[in-house]
């Protein structure tokens, strides 16, 4: 007999299971899905005919080709950086590996419109080769200089994933495939890097995600891609219709990049069929490679961190007087980030716990939704949330409320990693004991749970607080009017070529980011990896 599949709700049936808590993930599904939903209805109101020459014209094939080409470009460029840089770091008999790794890391800091601001600033007529030097030098632009931009901000996310790769390795297939006579360079390519693919591909997928979605960059370097273009026929008003065809085309390519490279992965087998034995991580000694290596971070750290700074303050010192409105913008940065990360996480820990107390695939697939608002591009999502404020919550347009909800809409799966982590440290016989002094399901999780699980709670906050404070495109698109941010005063400034006045607000952004990923990895090394 062929049973027919319906949508599980037996978790709802479940004894003791919360269902005032089921509303958060509800909430969340709804947010997500809505825009891209009204996208679609908004794409549709062209006529056949006239979608097809949307998605058919020459100007369209010709953004998806940058967009693509970008990406390519920041990946690759991503990986010659980063997969010599974690071997250095990891594998080699280099000294002072924990400081290089902790300066491999810190151009997450930087964001990619404040290193393409930078980068910006060097040429041209009033740049700092023509100030300092006197030689006029042609400002980056096009094609190069976004790619050097996202690639210097977002190499260390591909440089983690394959450090951590390395260092899981099991060392006793180098020494298998030794002994049956390969050079150093065979075990290499042979073994090393297939067995880091897993490591290379997971850093791979940010990487693409974030050049596809990318909007700073893009917007002061003029370089046409989807995300650039899906703003200024928004912004400008010219066609909005055409807006929502591109921001679909844009969520297809980014969904379709996962899930390429999910499957390519799937294919793969990379685990030990069984427990072996421990042996130590061999360091291979550099020889006379060393002179080639050290020069090689020398420039990867001088382009990433030193440039970047010694420009900042190199503009700072240009001010005569004080940029007024710094206050303000910080202000507005930090009250948008205070409220995300208290959303994010309000919505984060049932929806992980329903997950992972209740597995069902009705919690799961509640959970997974939330992941993928990281994998929408903020200029998509941002303009499906517009569209749907003005459709059918027209009090929440040109709101605070509105820019919070696209912020945690997007960094919701960032808030999520923490707390699952935490939560699986944690045994159930925490809430049994909790239930059996008579305190019910919702009880029982908030004064019960939630303080057992609190290092994770409070590390998905800082997480989402450090990226809210550096996102620029879903302010440009949600924020009210007149509201400022340091991020918007920053590409503001930069657009206009007011260099002097772009780099305090460039500096607040990059100060107060460090002072929070100091926190994180203080958070990080006290404790129970809820980091």
């Amino acid at each position: 007999m062929i049973r027919q599949k319906t949508f599980d709700l037996s978790p709802l049936k479940s004894p003791g299971f919360p269902v005032f808590l089921a509303l958060f993930p509800l909430f969340g599904f709804f947010l997500l899905v809505f825009p891209l939903v009204y996208l679609g209805v908004r794409a549709s109101e062209a006529d056949f005919a006239a979608l097809g020459a949307l998605v058919f014209r020459y100007r369209t094939w010709e953004l998806f080709r940058n967009t693509l080409v970008l990406a390519l470009c920041v990946s690759s460029l991503s990986i010659i950086i980063s997969l010599p840089l974690a071997w250095l770091t990891e594998r080699s008999n280099l000294k002072g590996k924990k400081i290089l790794t902790i300066l491999a890391v810190l151009p997450l800091t930087i964001p990619g419109y404040v290193m393409a601001y930078a980068l910006l600033s060097l040429g041209g007529n009033i740049g700092v080769f023509s100030q300092v030097f006197g030689v006029h030098v042609p400002r980056l632009s096009g094609l190069g200089g976004a790619t050097l931009a996202l690639t210097l901000y977002s190499y260390p996310y591909v440089y983690l994933n394959i450090r951590t790769a390395l260092g899981n390795l099991d060392p006793g297939l180098e020494e298998s495939a030794r002994s049956f006579g390969l050079t150093g360079r065979q075990v290499f390519t042979r073994v090393i890097l297939p067995q880091i693919g897993p490591g290379l591909l997971s850093g791979l997928a940010i990487i693409l995600l974030y050049s596809l979605g990318d909007f700073g960059v893009v917007a002061l370097m003029r370089y046409p891609v989807f995300s650039y273009a899906i703003y200024v026929q928004y912004s400008g008003a010219f066609n909005r219709v055409y807006a929502a065809v591109l921001s679909l085309i844009l969520v297809v390519l980014s969904f379709g990049v996962v899930y390429g490279l999910r499957s390519f992965q799937k294919k793969r087998a990379y685990s030990r069929t069984g427990a072996g034995a421990q042996r130590r991580i061999k360091i291979y000694p550099l020889g006379g490679w060393k002179p080639i290596s050290v020069a090689f971070l020398t420039l990867v750290f001088f382009f990433s961190l030193v440039l970047p700074a010694g420009i900042l303050v190199f503009w700072i010192l240009q001010l005569k007087t004080f940029e007024t409105g710094l206050f303000v913008a910080f202000l507005g940065s930090f009250r948008a980030s205070v409220f995300t990360a208290l959303l994010a996480v309000l919505m984060s820990l049932p929806t992980v716990y329903l997950a992972r107390r209740f597995v069902r695939p009705l919690t799961q697939g509640l959970e997974t939704a939330g992941a993928l608002g990281y994998g929408i591009p903020p200029v998509a999502l941002g303009l499906g949330l517009v569209f749907f404020s003005l459709l059918g919550a027209r009090f929440l347009y040109q709101t605070l409320g509105l820019l919070v909800l696209g912020y945690t809409v997007h960094f919701l799966a960032l808030a999520q990693g923490p707390i699952r982590t935490a939560l699986l440290q944690t045994p159930r016989k925490i809430e049994e004991a909790a239930r059996s002094l008579g305190y019910g399901p919702v009880a029982a999780f908030f004064k019960a749970l939630v303080p057992s699980i609190f290092r994770g709670i409070s590390g998905a906050a800082i997480l989402v607080f450090i990226m809210t404070m550096k996102e620029l495109p879903l302010t440009l698109l949600l924020a009210p009017t007149g509201y400022s941010t340091l991020a918007t005063s920053v590409f503001t400034r930069t657009s206009e070529a007011l260099y002097a006045q772009a780099a305090p607000y460039a500096a607040a952004i990059i100060g107060f980011s460090s002072i929070f990923v100091g926190l994180i990895i203080r958070h990080e090394g006290k404790g129970n990896g809820t980091t």
